[in-house]
């Protein structure tokens, strides 16, 4: 049973699809991606995000954008404006309540004990008209069309870096909303609660 969320922060849990090549699972895998090679498991909270420029060229993500891709399903993401110490967040969402899917990368990491942890990393790409505004980055925000060809084994290097070019933010909206999601232990429905500038 997958939770709902409504604030999640990085190296917490949220939920991922992932095939092994014939079926699609969804799993709970936490938020900032560990490289199996990492000598301790605190390099993950500087791994959220991954840049879909270099992908290729950094040893924490070459050998992940090959094998181990990801889904990581949304119904809207949260972005800050203004500046430090009295930026606004802004929710970005798709009108009609559409989900989003963002293009993820995946490891698995063990440590002394034998325990394993599966974490993930987000994929970014430069913002476009719409999202430029409020962040000079996006999350690659895949069509549906592409969620088989990003997620099969068997795809190319060539062919999945081209689909990372397909990232649209045209169908996006935001509005702001309350500056306690400023705080992870503010999860609950009042954080996608629309506000207005003089409220916030």
């Amino acid at each position: 049973m997958i939770p709902t969320r409504y604030n999640i922060a990085p190296t917490q849990e949220a939920a991922v699809i992932r095939s092994d090549g014939e079926t699609r699972k969804i799993n709970l895998l936490r938020w900032g991606l560990i490289p199996s090679w990492s000598k301790h498991p605190s390099v993950g909270a500087r791994m959220i995000n991954s840049r879909s420029e270099t992908l290729i060229e950094k040893p924490s993500f070459k050998e992940s954008i090959r094998r181990r891709r990801c889904l990581i399903p949304a119904d809207g993401f949260y972005e800050w404006r203004g500046k430090k110490g009295a930026k606004q967040p802004y929710r970005i969402f798709i009108p009609n309540n559409k989900l989003m899917a963002f293009a993820g990368l995946w490891d698995v990491w063990c440590g002394p004990a034998q325990e394993n942890i599966e974490s993930f990393t987000i994929i970014t790409t430069a913002s476009g008209n719409k999202m430029r505004p409020l962040h000079s980055r996006m999350p690659v925000m895949l069509d549906s069309i592409h969620f088989e060809k990003w997620l099969a084994l068997n795809s190319s290097l060539n062919d999945t870096l081209e689909l990372l070019q397909t990232a649209t933010d045209r169908m996006v909206d935001f509005y702001p909303v309350s500056k306690k999601l400023n705080s992870p232990l503010f999860d609950n429905p009042e954080c996608i609660v629309p506000i207005s500038d003089y409220m916030v």
